[in-house]
Formats: structure tokens, C-alpha cells, sequence
């Protein structure tokens, strides 16, 4: 099943996790430190309250607006409007909009950084399901993304845990791109 179909399908819990899961993985590009997202992984759990959701988003962005760098790049743009776009209520509808939204804007700043080419179409078509020619920084993030979407359809709140697994991964692998990225930037 293409990426597509799977937000499409997707219940309340598994698009506020799969726009999470691009965000999260983003974060370096931020400057924000492993665990900035973490209360918000949590506010998605079985008993949780739900309405606690914006409350933390503000926390988020708040920690983060004293990382801000001053003059950021296509990538990291992109990241701060994946925060920026967050809903403050985590009804189906805003985070199905916000979900698809992360998706594009992560595939792209995947794209963006990834050394080597990508021959692959649009986003949108890869997101398709068309992805011959994806460069392997791209591809990878594109198979987190499903994985992500998968474990929350197949198991609930229970999925949770894998899900962030999942997106901890890519943020590690994101993070020393970032890094290789800056040491060639500054030798």
C-alpha cells in the first residue's frame, strides 16, 4: 500500500504519530536535543489526555525559538514549518492535513540533504508509490514513514513504542548527515 493510502486510512492516533515521527526525526536541523518531542509521544498513549496536545506543542516551539538560527536553509525551514503547522487540537481532520503535509515536507528535506542524486519524480509521486531512481537517504525516509503509519493501524497505542523506535533511528541517521554536512560546509 502506498504511503498515500495508508494517511488516507489512518485513524486520529496514527496521523498525530506519523506527523510526530517527521518532525521528531527533523529535530537536528533545529537544534533541538533528543527528547524535545518526547511529552508529546506521550500525550498519544492509551489514557492520556488528549487536550494536552497543544499545551505541549507551545512547549515545544518555545524551547526551540531560543535554538533558532538566524539565517536557516531550505531544510531547516521546512522543519520549522512542520512545527509551525502542528494543530493545536489533535482532531482527525487538522491532523490528516498536518500528517501529509510532514510527510512531503520530510521526503523533500531528505532529498535536500542527501549526497547522492536523486533520480527518482516528484515527492508526491514517490509518496505514490513510484520509487525508482530514490537516492537512499530518501528511500529509507520514505520506508519509516510507511513503518511508522503500519504499527500504529496494526497496533494501536501498543505501536506507539516501535513507532518512536522508528523515528529515533532516522533522527540519529539525520543528525550525522546534518554533521557531515557542516564539516564539508566549514573545511
Amino acid at each position: 500500500m502506498s504511503l498515500v493510502e495508508l494517511i488516507a486510512q489512518a485513524d486520529e492516533r496514527g496521523l498525530a504519530a506519523s506527523g510526530l515521527a517527521c518532525l521528531d526525526r527533523c529535530v537536528p536541523l533545529l537544534g533541538g536535543d533528543d527528547e524535545l518531542l518526547r511529552p508529546l509521544w506521550a500525550s498519544l498513549a492509551d489514557g492520556a489526555d488528549p487536550t494536552a496536545w497543544g499545551g505541549l506543542l507551545d512547549e515545544a516551539r518555545g524551547r526551540l525559538e531560543a535554538s533558532e538560527a538566524e539565517q536557516p536553509d531550505e531544510a531547516a525551514a521546512l522543519a520549522r514549518r512542520m512545527l509551525e503547522a502542528a494543530p493545536a487540537e489533535r482532531s482527525a481532520a487538522e491532523v490528516r492535513l498536518w500528517a501529509d503535509a510532514c510527510s512531503v515536507a520530510s521526503l523533500q528535506i531528505h532529498r535536500l540533504l542527501d549526497p547522492a542524486e536523486n533520480a527518482a519524480g516528484s515527492v508526491d509521486a514517490t509518496r505514490a508509490g513510484r520509487t525508482e531512481g530514490m537516492s537512499p537517504l530518501v528511500e529509507a525516509e520514505l520506508r519509516r514513514q510507511v513503518t511508522v503509519l503500519e504499527l500504529l493501524a496494526g497496533h494501536g497505542a501498543a505501536g506507539l513504542r516501535r513507532a518512536l523506535d522508528v523515528s529515533t533511528e532516522g533522527r540519529r541517521v539525520l543528525r550525522a548527515v546534518v554533521s557531515r554536512r557542516t564539516r564539508q560546509q566549514e573545511g
